[in-house]
């Protein structure tokens, strides 16, 4: 079985590009809904939160998780692989969602070469590798320097500009009327284009798992010729070629699938209705996370 966790209802839209993309695999969807956003939150808490999450997947027998949030990714996911993890359960695995993304962007490989597929500006070729790129994420994304430090390692020549957006995931979450999500991202689009060297701005990243729920938004609010790339299907198209280059990390299984969240399943009526059904059946989980309860 495979574990997805972010820290509320945005991972949904890469959960969902997985099923699509893998049907016949078991996929456990975890939510941290009642401590959510993380976007805005200190490191040292996303550490934590991410690493008892991740502890909780591992109970539930999930040898291979991923990581749905950013925020989560690129704050913990290296100390994670290079220290708890590695003490605590050497033979599991945790991936993050700002991988196949950045490599997605600048054409090589993180560990391994990972073929890049077209896909409607989303994803990127070698030959279309973006010179200036936008990225638009959380603000504790953005401080952490992960995704500009990634990239500029691999393709120094990218000229890379970050912008903050306060409030937009927890906005996105709690399923804000449109015209909020408009103004929120016309803001932040007006912020980045307003900094040093921003009309060079040939393709925007939207480096938030949430983000996916307001694309219309951004792509009124940004100019046609900037392409816009999401993470869902480069994500699920990533995770397939992992599984084929290491068959033995998840066994095939019948298709099934368990949502759970931190909070009351029934607050996640609102961004819940934007997914298809099999993505609306949340249960509680059975204590706190954290909390070593593992089963009600």
């Amino acid at each position: 079985m495979i574990g997805v966790f972010d820290s509320g209802s945005g991972g949904l839209t890469i959960l969902q590009a997985l099923r699509e993309t893998l049907p016949e695999r078991d996929f456990l969807y975890v939510g941290d809904h009642a401590r959510a956003p993380y976007g805005e939150r200190e490191g040292a808490e996303v550490h934590e939160f991410t690493r008892q999450a991740v502890d909780y997947l591992l109970g539930q027998n999930c040898r291979l998780i991923i990581l749905a949030c950013n925020t989560a990714a690129a704050v913990a996911l290296r100390p994670l692989q290079q220290g708890w993890l590695a003490q605590t359960a050497p033979h599991a695995r945790v991936l993050g969602v700002h991988v196949p993304l950045v490599e997605s962007i600048t054409g090589l490989g993180w560990n391994a070469p990972v073929n890049p597929v077209a896909d409607h500006g989303a994803i990127c070729t070698n030959e279309a590798k973006p010179r200036t790129l936008g990225i638009f994420a959380t603000p504790r994304t953005v401080t952490s320097g992960a995704f500009k430090t990634e990239i500029k390692s691999r393709a120094p020549a990218i000229h890379v500009l970050q912008q903050p957006c306060p409030g937009l995931a927890d906005a996105i979450e709690a399923h804000a009327p449109d015209e909020r999500i408009e103004a929120l991202v016309r803001g932040y689009v007006d912020q980045l284009m307003a900094q040093p060297g921003a009309d060079a701005i040939d393709s925007v990243a939207l480096a938030c798992t949430h983000y996916p729920f307001a694309l219309k938004q951004f792509r009124a609010a940004l100019s046609p010729a900037i392409a816009i790339h999401t993470q869902p299907r480069m994500v699920a198209l990533a995770l397939a070629n992992y599984l084929k280059r290491h068959p033995d990390i998840d066994d095939r299984g019948a298709g099934h699938l368990r949502l759970l969240t931190s909070t009351d399943p029934l607050h996640l009526n609102g961004l819940a209705s934007r997914l298809p059904a099999e993505l609306r059946r949340f249960e509680a989980l059975p204590a706190p996370l954290g909390s070593g309860v593992l089963f009600a």
